[in-house]
C-alpha cells in the first residue's frame, strides 16, 4: 500500500512460556488483558527504577515526542459467537516507562513463546523481531539485571510456514524473484531512519474464550518475521513487536473474522490505573453511544466525525472528523478545533498560565500550581458525535512535575495535519471497533467489571457548577469513577494523581510509517 500507517512503541518486558493449546472451531469472542507500558503493576513487576517517574517533565516529553513520530504516518457477541482473546488473559497494562502505550501477552508458535506486544489501532500488520541480525536481544535494569526477550523464529515453530510472493497477503509482489519466493515486507518510518524489514510467515496465535477461559483456539495468522529493525526501534521504540489493529485484511482481528472464529469487531477498554481490557468478537451494547465510521476506499481507518466540541458549557459547533488511534499517547488537533477547546479551556482556568522558556514542554496551555495546593477545577470536555451521542472525556488533563513545581496542562497538541482521539480522551472507556456494522461504539467502564458504567454517556442537562473528585479515585483505584455523578462544566482534581516526567513526554513522539 502507499499509504501512511502508524506503528506503535512496544517493548517486550515479561518473557512467559507457554504450551500450545487445543483448537476450537466455534465462534467466539477471545480476550486478554492489555498493559499501559507506563501502568504500576508492570513497573514494579518489571522493577525497572531507572523508568522516568510518572508526573515529571521526562515522563511527559518522552510520551509526547513518540507521538510526533507516529504522528507522521496518515492514519491515514453476535448469534452463538463467543468472544476470545489472548490465551495468557485480557488484561492489557499501560507500562509508564516505554511510552505510554497499552501492552498484551501475546502467544505465537509451537511451541508458544510468548511477546509483550503494543496494541495499535492505527496499523494493521502485527510482527514479531525474527531471526534478526538488527533487534533488540533485552533489557537491562538500573540495578544491573538484564530482562531478555523471546525473539522468533520460524525453524523452531512446528506450526509455522512461509508465505509465498504468490499469495494474497503479499502486498510487495514486486522485489519477489519468483512465485514461490518468501515475501518480503518493508515499514519505512519517516523519522530517524526508522524502519522494519522481513518476511511474511504463518504460524498459530493461541487464544482462549473470554468469558470461561475453558476453550483453547488456535488461530493461524500472517504476520512479519522482523529480520532487520533501525532507527528509534533500536533505542527502546518497539523492541519487541507490534500489534496492528487497523482493517486491512492482514490484521489480526480481519484474520479472526475471515475464518469464522469471532464476529468481525473487538473491544479495548482503558483504565484509569493503568490496567484495560482487549476482546475480539465484542460488539458493545445495545445502551453504548455510537457514531459511523468514514470509510476511504484506499486505506480504511477508524475515522469518525465530531460535530460539536462542548467546553464547561461553551460549545462551538466544528463539524471534522478525526481518527481514534491507541497508538497515540495524547489528542492532536488541528484549526480550529484546536484553538477552540483550547481557548476555552484557558479562558475557563483558574489557576495562571505557566509561562516557560523551555520548548520542551509539548503542550501550549498550562497551568501553575502552588507548593501546598491539594487540588484544582478545570472545565469539562465534551465532544460530540456524528449521530448526536456525546463522548464526555473522563480526563484531558496531565500534570506535569517540574524542578519549580508541579503544573497542570491541557493534554491537547496542535498538529499540522490530522486530528487524532488519543488514548488520554479514550481513558475510562470501553471502545468497541464494529466492523461489520462500522460504527465506532463507546460505554464508560473501569475495566474490572465490563459492563460496569461508571460515566454517564447522556448525562442530565442540569448539572452542579462542579464536583469535587476523591483524590484517591484519580490516583488509580480502578474500582471508582473519575466524576462521580453528572459530567458538570466543572471539574475537580487532585494535582497528585498522574504526575509525568517532562523530559518523557519529549521521547515520545508517533512514529509514522510508509508500508
Amino acid at each position: 500500500m502507499s499509504e501512511l500507517s502508524s506503528y506503535s512503541c512496544v517493548l517486550l518486558l515479561v518473557v512467559l512460556g507457554l504450551s500450545a493449546g487445543s483448537c476450537c472451531y466455534g465462534f467466539g469472542t477471545f480476550g486478554f488483558d492489555i498493559h499501559h507500558r507506563y501502568s504500576d503493576p508492570v513497573k514494579d513487576f518489571l522493577t525497572v527504577d531507572a523508568l522516568p517517574a510518572k508526573g515529571s517533565l521526562e515522563y511527559y516529553s518522552a510520551m509526547v515526542h513518540r507521538d510526533k513520530i507516529i504522528k507522521g504516518r496518515r492514519l491515514a457477541t453476535a448469534n452463538d459467537q463467543t468472544p476470545v482473546t489472548f490465551l495468557d488473559g485480557n488484561e492489557t497494562y499501560r507500562l509508564s516507562g516505554l511510552g505510554f502505550l497499552y501492552y498484551a501477552n501475546v502467544s505465537v508458535g509451537s511451541p508458544a513463546l510468548s511477546f509483550l506486544v503494543a496494541l495499535d489501532t492505527g496499523s494493521d500488520l502485527f510482527w514479531l523481531p525474527c531471526d534478526c541480525s538488527s533487534c533488540v536481544q533485552g533489557l537491562s535494569t538500573a540495578d544491573g539485571q538484564t530482562i531478555d526477550f523471546n525473539i522468533y523464529s520460524p525453524n523452531t515453530s512446528s506450526t509455522s510456514s512461509k508465505v509465498p510472493c504468490s499469495s494474497d497477503m503479499c502486498e510487495q509482489q514486486k522485489r519477489c524473484s519468483s512465485s514461490q519466493s518468501n515475501c518480503p515486507y518493508q515499514i519505512l518510518y519517516l523519522s530517524n531512519g526508522t524502519s522494519s524489514t522481513g518476511v511474511l510467515v504463518e504460524d498459530v496465535l493461541h487464544l482462549t474464550t473470554d468469558e470461561d477461559k475453558t476453550k483453547a483456539v488456535q488461530a493461524k495468522i500472517t504476520f512479519g518475521c522482523g529480520k532487520v529493525q533501525t532507527g528509534s526501534f533500536l533505542n527502546g521504540a518497539a523492541p519487541n513487536g507490534l500489534f496492528g489493529l487497523g482493517m486491512d485484511n492482514i490484521s489480526v482481528p480481519s484474520t479472526l473474522a475471515n475464518e469464522n472464529i469471532t464476529s468481525n469487531s473487538f473491544s479495548m477498554c482503558f483504565g484509569r490505573d493503568g490496567i484495560g481490557r482487549i476482546t475480539f468478537g465484542d460488539r458493545g451494547s445495545s445502551y453504548q453511544g455510537e457514531t459511523p465510521f468514514n470509510l476511504r476506499k484506499s486505506h480504511p481507518t477508524y475515522n469518525v466525525s465530531i460535530t460539536q466540541i462542548n467546553v464547561g458549557g461553551n460549545a462551538g459547533d466544528l463539524d471534522f472528523s478525526a481518527v481514534f488511534d491507541s497508538g497515540t499517547s495524547f489528542t492532536y488537533l488541528n484549526d480550529p478545533a484546536y484553538t477552540f477547546i483550547s481557548e476555552s479551556f484557558n479562558n475557563m482556568a483558574i489557576e495562571k498560565r505557566h509561562t516557560s522558556d523551555s520548548s520542551d514542554l509539548p503542550f501550549d496551555y498550562c497551568y501553575d500550581l502552588s507548593a501546598n495546593q491539594t487540588n484544582f477545577t478545570y472545565p469539562v470536555v465534551n465532544l460530540t458525535m456524528k449521530g448526536g451521542d456525546s463522548f464526555f472525556v473522563d480526563d484531558p488533563i496531565v500534570v506535569v512535575s517540574l524542578k519549580s513545581g508541579d503544573l497542570y496542562c491541557l493534554g491537547v497538541v496542535k498538529s499540522d495535519d490530522v486530528n487524532i482521539i488519543g488514548q488520554n480522551f479514550m481513558t475510562g472507556y470501553r471502545i468497541v471497533f464494529d466492523r461489520e456494522k462500522m460504527v465506532l461504539g463507546w460505554n464508560p467502564s473501569d475495566c474490572y467489571d465490563i459492563e460496569a458504567n461508571t460515566l454517564p454517556v447522556r448525562p442530565p442537562t442540569a448539572v452542579p457548577p462542579a464536583v469535587a473528585v476523591n483524590p484517591e479515585a484519580t490516583a488509580g483505584n480502578g474500582n471508582t469513577s473519575h466524576i462521580s455523578g453528572a459530567s458538570p462544566p466543572m471539574a475537580n482534581q487532585s494535582p497528585k494523581m498522574k504526575t509525568l516526567s517532562y523530559a518523557l513526554i519529549v521521547a515520545l513522539i508517533p512514529f509514522f510509517a510508509l508500508i
